[in-house]
């Protein structure tokens, strides 16, 4: 019988696997196109009992993380187990298989939080342990493990990569004065927050109306981190971008994409791919790029984690398209009035009951500030 069915985890190896998820949530926003993976090594009982090695999935998705683990291990990987938080690979790409990698260093056992949704593993990852004859236990810890790789999951399943989007409004739902001054709604602590979070995203996307008004970088500036900045994402139906903008001067420092309506003369696009932006042409729907193709597009060139960060145009287009998975949203304690620029414009809700619906799964103080996150209510 299968011992994957048979066999309880134990408190420590739950306590392995979460660990191993700790090491797998490393590599969001900087592992893609691969899924951001742990994996934890630990000495069998007679050699102690210890751990022998960590690894997580390097910048972009190499060394895998059963492969980092195993080069610190060495020979003590011998009779280990291994806590893996995705089922180890089994094909044969730009790296050998972790499956066969660790069974080549003589593990005994293996937990595995999920199986691998892509259709070259799917299952015959582990099979090609347990044929070996090692001892594998799977959907250790599996639901905290499908959120640090739900991006990953939905790419494979559904051609698309995890949305969410970023708000930072007033309590009154409110992003700029009506003037269209929004420096600075939220306090420092809660910015700072914000570029932490969008170093855990392949890329951040907005619309030309924020790119015009505010000549982003969309960096993340926090000390030591500019290198975990995302792909940066302009949507821009009309081809408004100024070549003289942050965005498209520093182009060839910091990936940029262009996702504009499809049928412009090539001399129009090309001052944006001569100064290193890739330009990605969608049909239109209401005048601008389709969302459903864009997103397939991302999916397409690998991303798996994207953060909308406005403006309030951009996000209810998301809205619409049924494309929001998760919201993070920043509070400050301001009351900005119904003039106001609003956080979400229209979406075309005739009765309450039609609204997408939200389940807050996270609250915290950042004084002055409060910073809420959403899932999507399936």
């Amino acid at each position: 019988m299968n011992s994957s069915v048979t066999t309880k985890p134990s408190p420590s190896d739950v306590h392995h696997m979460r660990a191993a998820l700790a090491l797998a949530r490393r590599g969001l926003g900087n592992a893609w196109p691969n899924p951001a993976v742990g994996c934890i090594l630990v000495a069998p009982p007679e050699a102690g009992g210890h751990v022998v090695g960590r690894g997580w999935t390097q910048p972009g998705g190499r060394p895998h993380a059963e492969t980092e683990a195993l080069r610190r291990a060495g020979a003590r990987a011998v009779g280990a187990t291994a806590y893996l938080s995705l089922e180890p690979c089994c094909h044969h790409g730009e790296t050998p298989p972790c499956a066969e990698a660790l069974v080549a260093a003589g593990i005994r056992r293996a937990l595995v939080a999920l199986v691998d949704p892509d259709p070259r593993v799917a299952g015959a990852g582990i099979s090609g342990l347990e044929a070996a004859g090692i001892e594998v236990v799977s959907g250790v810890c599996d639901d905290e493990a499908r959120i640090v790789n739900e991006g990953y999951i939905l790419r494979e399943t559904a051609a698309r990569p995890l949305i969410t989007l970023k708000l930072a409004s007033s309590l009154d739902g409110r992003i700029a004065a009506r003037s269209g001054d929004s420096r600075w709604i939220t306090g420092a602590p809660a910015r700072a927050a914000a570029h932490a979070l969008r170093a855990s995203f392949d890329a951040v996307v907005i619309g030309s109306g924020t790119a015009l008004a505010d000549d982003p970088r969309l960096t993340c500036r926090l000390p030591g981190m500019e290198e975990r900045s995302p792909v940066r994402i302009v949507l821009d139906g009309r081809l408004r971008l100024p070549p003289d903008c942050h965005l498209v001067a520093e182009a060839r420092r910091f990936p940029t994409w262009l996702v504009t309506i499809a049928g412009y003369a090539a001399e129009r696009t090309r001052v944006y791919r001569d100064a290193g932006l890739e330009v990605i042409e969608s049909p239109a729907t209401d005048g601008s790029p389709d969302l459903t193709f864009t997103v397939r597009e991302f999916a397409d060139r690998g991303l798996t984690r994207v953060l909308v960060e406005g403006g309030g145009t951009l996000a209810a287009s998301f809205l619409r398209a049924g494309l929001v998975d998760r919201v993070a949203w920043f509070r400050a304690p301001r009351m900005i009035g119904g003039d106001g620029v609003a956080a979400a414009g229209p979406i075309g809700i005739e009765r309450v009951g039609d609204a997408p619906r939200f389940v807050r799964t996270f609250l915290a103080g950042i004084e002055p500030d409060v910073v809420e996150h959403y899932r999507h209510e399936t």
